[in-house]
């Protein structure tokens, strides 16, 4: 799990792997992306490190396997996350935009509060994952396992969750429009509040 250390400037904000300093208070925060950008580059396992609100456009992160690594408040514009093994990183009130998860294993993340956009998760591993209070926008869950992971308080719009695995995939206070759960085993899932005898 990654340590936290704060930014010198005494914002109480995390500071950028690499950095004394968060991304608000950063010299140039997109040097900085560039850097960590090329950092995972070089690194098949990528470890505990923080680009916090810092913005990715256009990076290949595709291919890599994270571990506890703190993603939170970080933009993301049609980047590539396709076959990566991600396990206990954290996503939180992030942006994305066009982006490609397929064909991952991604177990016990949280994407909490986060705006998803034009993305595929398709044929992924989605295990316990937390995607509560998150506004997900036409996008794509086809034909993955989203076993035991929570879309709580979340906004679904114009998107695809056909031939998914929904076991134990908690719905409650969700709201879905124009939502496709097609061949998805929806009776396993918890749309609502069960009823206390």
């Amino acid at each position: 799990m990654f340590s936290v250390t704060l930014c010198a400037a005494g914002c109480g904000r995390p500071a950028l792997s690499g950095s004394t300093l968060c991304a608000l208070h950063s010299a140039n925060p997109a040097t900085d992306s560039g850097r960590l950008a090329a950092f995972i580059a070089q690194n098949n396992l990528v470890k505990d490190i923080s680009v916090v609100g810092l913005h990715f456009s256009g990076f290949d992160f595709s291919h890599r396997q994270y571990e506890g690594c703190n993603f939170s408040g970080a933009t993301f514009s049609m980047c590539l996350f396709t076959k990566s093994v991600m396990s206990m990183c954290f996503f939180d009130f992030s942006k994305f935009t066009s982006c490609d998860f397929s064909n991952s294993d991604l177990q016990f993340l949280s994407f909490a509060g986060s705006e998803i956009h034009d993305c595929t998760f398709e044929g992924s591993e989605l295990v316990s994952v937390n995607f509560g209070g998150s506004i997900i926008s036409e996008s794509t869950f086809n034909r993955t396992n989203l076993y035991n992971s929570r879309f709580i308080a979340s906004r679904i719009l114009r998107s695809e969750l056909s031939d998914c695995n929904l076991k134990r995939v908690n719905f409650i206070k969700s709201s879905h429009e124009e939502i496709n759960f097609k061949y998805s085993n929806t009776a396993e899932a918890i749309f609502e509040m069960e009823e206390s005898g």
